[in-house]
């Protein structure tokens, strides 16, 4: 590797790093890490249920929230040192094949139609219709850094959007929790996350808050929006170290009479099956996305194959995708996800129980 390679890769790794928040970080790494290469084993959980776990709060630490799925930890720089410096990436050819395409959304048969809808804006950003009132998941309009190109810009103004009643957070990191989205949706708005953000929504001036631990839920006019353990991290600032707030699924169960399951992003884990039987799913909305090498990105998030299995385990009647088509945050490129989760559900006999939508797309049901 020459030396305009090395350091044209460096640079490619400081950009991940600062993705995940793990910038600073990199300074002190350890060589150590770097061989280990972000090695990530699941932890057995035995005989223990997700509703034990969180009754004991296994997934509380001291200052921090706790993966009790895994051995080992996330958001491993010398992962990311690897990943970028060392690792192959064998998608390249196919980035030339990669499209902007502006997203636009007929919002006015939106607002229209009676019952429930599923609005895909872009990455994992949903936009749920339930009856009379809207819910929007992980809305984030813009890139979250100028490095990340936006294959799907926005071609309306978020004016032009229903206002909606309650924002849902997964997680804390910048793809899914952005505060200059945020900012742009009435201060009033109702924010159900995790613990721990309250910080961000004060900044933000969005005091209506309610924050969820695991299988606690939200219950207001005939509405029950439940916070699911799933096997991933987060973290926004290096200092402070990761997992200072929580993360987690959604379950919602709509007044229309509609179960839906918001994975948001995870990695595989047993728990699906346990999930699967606890519940009755209409639609299962999986994050697949950021999914390769997996090696690296299998600790964090879920691929097409691991989704086929996990919509199984679910036993959910039908399964639509997200987090793809608008950054490239792993080595596949942005249009990938759609075209291999088709063939492996097609493959595992399931393909008429798979719904896609392009981005500003709606699923009216």
């Amino acid at each position: 590797m020459n030396r305009r390679v090395f350091l044209t890769k460096l640079l490619a790794a400081f950009k991940a790093a600062a993705v995940y928040g793990l910038l600073p970080q990199m300074i002190s790494v350890k060589a150590a890490e770097a061989a280990d290469g972000g090695t990530m084993r699941y932890s057995s959980r035995g005989s223990m249920s997700l509703h034990e776990i969180a009754r004991k709060k296994m997934h509380h630490g001291n200052g921090q929230f706790l993966n009790p799925f895994i051995h080992g930890n996330q958001g491993n720089l010398g992962g990311v040192l690897r990943w970028k410096l060392f690792s192959e990436n064998r998608f390249k050819s196919f980035y030339k094949e990669e499209k902007v395409t502006p997203v636009t959304v007929d919002w006015a048969s939106v607002r229209r139609a009676h019952g429930l809808s599923v609005t895909f804006i872009k990455h994992a950003c949903v936009m749920i219709k339930d009856m009379d009132q809207y819910f929007i998941v992980d809305p984030v309009f813009f890139s979250p850094f100028w490095f990340i190109k936006d294959f799907s810009p926005l071609a309306f103004g978020i004016h032009e959007m229903p206002a909606p009643v309650h924002v849902l957070i997964t997680h804390g990191h910048y793809d899914h929790l952005d505060k200059r989205s945020l900012a742009l949706l009435d201060k009033d708005t109702h924010v159900i996350s995790p613990l721990g953000y309250a910080g961000i929504f004060k900044d933000l001036q969005m005091n209506h808050r309610t924050q969820l631990d695991w299988f606690d839920s939200y219950t207001r006019d005939n509405r029950e929006i439940t916070l699911l353990p799933c096997n991933h991290w987060t973290m926004r600032n290096p200092i402070v170290g990761p997992n200072r707030s929580l993360w987690g699924s959604f379950l919602i169960k709509t007044a229309g009479g509609f179960t839906i399951f918001i994975a948001g992003d995870a990695a595989y884990f047993s728990g699906f099956r346990e999930l699967g039987s606890a519940f009755d799913i209409d639609l299962a909305i999986f994050n697949l996305g950021a999914y390769e090498p997996r090696w690296f990105m299998a600790k964090s998030h879920i691929d097409p194959r691991e989704t086929v299995q996990a919509f199984k385990d679910l036993g959910a009647k039908h399964l639509l995708i997200v987090h793809w088509g608008t950054f490239r945050l792993g080595d596949e490129p942005v249009y990938f996800p759609p075209m291999q989760i088709r063939k492996e559900m097609e493959t595992a006999g399931v393909l008429n129980r798979l719904i896609h939508l392009n981005h500003g797309e709606t699923l009216f049901l």
